[in-house]
């Protein structure tokens, strides 16, 4: 079994890029240049950061970007 080494939350998130992004769209597409490879990361990271439920005990079933905006919100 596999554990992270280092940082759990980056551990968890190459993971996740890996399973949910490239797994699947290096199956699905032929990227010709690194610039087509990179908008569609682009749009994959503003999915998992604005639509994409987290389910770890920090988010709890939010979206990441709700999880900073309630910080930002108790802070101002």
């Amino acid at each position: 079994m596999k554990s992270p080494k280092t940082n759990g939350f980056v551990e968890r998130f190459n993971g996740t890029v890996l399973d949910e992004f490239f797994r699947v769209k290096m199956r699905e597409t032929f990227y010709e240049t690194v610039d087509a490879l990179q908008a569609d990361l682009d749009a994959w990271l503003v999915h998992y950061n604005t639509e994409r439920p987290h389910l770890g005990y920090r988010n709890q079933g939010r979206r990441p970007i709700e999880t900073v905006m309630s910080f930002v919100s108790q802070e101002g």
